[in-house]
């Protein structure tokens, strides 16, 4: 795949004041001072982020000022991966940092807003939220919660999440989180790998103005796990504590101030998990360290978040963007916690919500804003949203008109920035930064402190063209181990086996020569057409470009013994002509992209297979096409509605018949 650096509407820019204030300039000054170098722009402070790691990182830790209660040895004795080790001999503890209190704290600004689907709201001062913490803390410390036993919980994006996490980091202890819309056999399949000490679940959630129980999943989940010395009944939807679990309010009946355990700066902090679309989801351990100066960095220098800022990410707890977003505590700002449907009771729920709470940072994902667009949602016609500086979009690639529509109908003064990265290393690896501009449909720039290249398959970097997303050198937020793989062996496997002692990412990315990257969708979904490979990323720019179509996916059914049919899924706007619609598709993409990316097949679906996490089903709807059984090729739990999947796949299979019979030239 080649591309060429056409340089694209630039969006928005930073004026001499935004780039003065900004804390990445700080940060600059700082470095500048301890090198006696100069930085001149974000290309150069980039560079010296990736090629000095040790230094770089070393820098990061003291200007954040974290607390050590031992003192590292070093900071990177070796830049190798796998298996570096970051600031040995240091310990430290996540909460501590967390619940500090801000040198200069604003008057009567909460640390946490907590936020209904019905609009009930509770606001906790830093205050309140340590005395939170210390009570639970008491009561897991009650359960036999010691440092490095694992503590896990079914629960929404609420108060109670966050305090468990915080006081079980507090304790020194392991964390790991499920959204309570996760079937209980998706559940199993994570907490089991791990054996923990303590559950924590609720007994039902809210969504789209229904509720929903989920006491029988609690049921099956205790079952499963013998290692269990204690569950905590949450009472989301008022329901008494069921006979051997002890309730919220028992857990939290002793007052106490937190106390924090120092452990390791390698210890594991949280275990989150792939998508497990097939086999076990892999139990991705992150440290508590490279967690902690890894989202510093993050959330204060690419995203400038401060004391006084607002922070709100629509999450759930079983996607790592909520872990992203607790961070935003570490850096004194105020977290928004949003539990419930984005789209209830309409699509300008979280728009309202950045009204009412002065929101600076607004985070969501490309099919949100794909969702408003084509609703015609006017954010800004009909609400104040000048306390928005900048929007995080992440999940998947933000289109073309996505950007263009955040300009036009949200803020043209508003920073857009689309970010990549995911669970593996719980951050964006490319994203946006206040000190760089924004272009139409690109990512602004590689994070610092991590070395990403495009690769050629013979691991030749590449500029302007698409390659393999590699990152080439260490970043402290890299797992450091899965659970459960004692060896080593799992790990390598995800990550290195493609390039030695290179981390590969799993997607296509193009980086331009200014800087700026595209990322051109999963390497693994790669449409290949008579020797021309191409993202499924740039596919659905171009097809979801077009009014009529809301969604899509797209499968090339090719294999190693020959090419096959390229098969278009599209989810039709209300009225769309589909005869119309084919035509309409075969002809842009004729256009934008290819004669030879012209499906064979473009087929009306009533919904488009998404993991839990919104990621489209590419890969499992191949392999089920290519004749896997449908159960060997996809856990049916890691889908977002495993109910409407059949019906897919009924009719992906009926056109994939039909254009077995009449060939490669038929036109659906």
């Amino acid at each position: 795949m080649t591309g060429n650096d056409v340089v694209p509407e630039v969006l928005w820019s930073p004026s001499k004041e935004r780039v003065a204030r900004a804390a990445i300039t700080d940060f600059a000054d700082f470095v500048s001072d301890r090198t006696g170098r100069t930085f001149d722009d974000y290309a150069a402070l980039w560079d010296y982020s990736t090629g000095e790691p040790a230094d770089f990182w070393g820098a990061i830790a003291d200007y954040f000022q974290v607390r050590w209660h031992e003192q590292p040895t070093e900071v990177l004795p070796a830049v190798s991966m796998p298996g570096a080790r970051w600031f040995p001999g240091g310990t430290l503890n996540y909460a501590e940092h967390a619940l500090a209190e801000p040198a200069e704290p604003v008057a009567g600004e909460p640390a946490i807003i907590a936020v209904a689907e019905d609009g009930r709201e509770q606001q906790l001062t830093r205050a309140d939220l340590r005395r939170q913490v210390g009570a639970v803390q008491a009561g897991l410390r009650r359960l036999g919660v010691g440092q490095g036993d694992r503590v896990v919980a079914l629960v929404p994006n609420t108060v109670h999440a966050l305090v468990g996490f915080l006081a079980t980091a507090a304790l020194g202890a392991v964390w790991s989180s499920c959204s309570p819309d996760f079937g209980a056999p998706s559940v199993i399949d994570r907490f089991t790998q791990i054996s923990p000490t303590v559950l924590i679940a609720v007994d039902g959630y809210r969504y789209g103005g229904k509720a929903f129980p989920v006491a029988e999943t609690v049921t099956k989940l205790r079952e499963a796990l013998p290692s269990l010395a204690g569950a905590v009944h949450v009472p989301a939807l008022g329901t008494d504590v069921p006979a051997g679990m002890i309730g919220w309010d028992e857990l939290t009946a002793e007052a106490a101030e937190p106390t924090f355990t120092p452990v390791p700066f390698d210890a594991p902090l949280w275990v989150l998990y792939s998508s497990g679309t097939t086999g076990l989801p892999k139990p991705i351990v992150h440290s508590v360290g490279g967690i902690l100066v890894e989202h510093l960095k993050s959330l204060r220098l690419h995203w400038d978040l401060g004391r006084g800022d607002r922070f709100l990410w629509f999450t759930t707890t079983g996607w790592m963007m909520w872990n992203f977003l607790i961070g935003g505590l570490l850096v004194d700002a105020t977290v928004i916690l949003y539990d419930g449907s984005p789209g209830h009771p309409d699509l300008m729920t979280l728009w309202r919500l950045a009204e009412k709470h002065r929101v600076t940072l607004f985070g969501t994902s490309a099919p949100f804003v794909a969702a408003s667009q084509k609703a015609g949602l006017r954010p800004a016609a009909e609400l104040d949203l000048s306390s928005v500086t900048a929007i995080g979009s992440t999940g998947s690639p933000l289109s073309t008109s996505g950007f263009r529509w955040i300009r036009d109908e949200v803020g043209a003064d508003i920073q857009i920035a689309s970010f990549s990265g995911g669970t593996d290393v719980c951050t964006g690896v490319v994203g946006g930064a206040p000190t760089v501009p924004v272009w139409m449909g690109e990512i602004s720039c590689r994070a610092l402190g991590a070395k990403v290249e495009s690769f050629s398959p013979t691991g030749e970097p590449l500029i302007d063209e698409v390659g393999e997303l590699v990152i080439t050198a260490p970043m402290p937020s890299m797992p450091v181990f899965f659970w459960g793989d004692e060896e080593g062996t799992r790990l390598r496997d995800s990550y290195f086996d493609e390039y030695p002692g290179v981390w590969r990412h799993g997607d296509w990315i193009r980086i331009t020569s200014r800087g700026s990257c595209v990322i051109e969708g999963r390497s693994d979904a790669t449409l290949n057409r008579g020797g021309v490979r191409m993202g499924t990323a740039e596919f659905y720019r171009v097809v979801e470009s077009l009014p009529e179509v809301a969604d899509s996916l797209v499968v090339d059914t090719s294999t190693a013994a020959g090419e096959g049919d390229l098969l278009l899924f599209v989810v039709l706007a209300p009225d769309a002509d589909p005869a119309a619609v084919t035509g309409s598709v075969k002809k842009l993409i004729r256009q934008e992209l290819s004669p030879r990316h012209v499906p064979g097949a473009v087929v009306a679906v009533p919904a488009v297979p998404r993991t839990l996490n919104g990621k489209k089903c590419e890969v499992p709807v191949k392999r089920i096409l290519g004749g896997m059984a449908v159960d060997a090729a996809v856990s049916r739990d890691a889908l977002a509605d495993p109910a409407g999947f059949d019906e897919f796949i009924r009719v992906a299979q009926e056109s994939a018949n039909r254009s077995d019979a009449a060939g490669r030239g038929s036109t659906g």
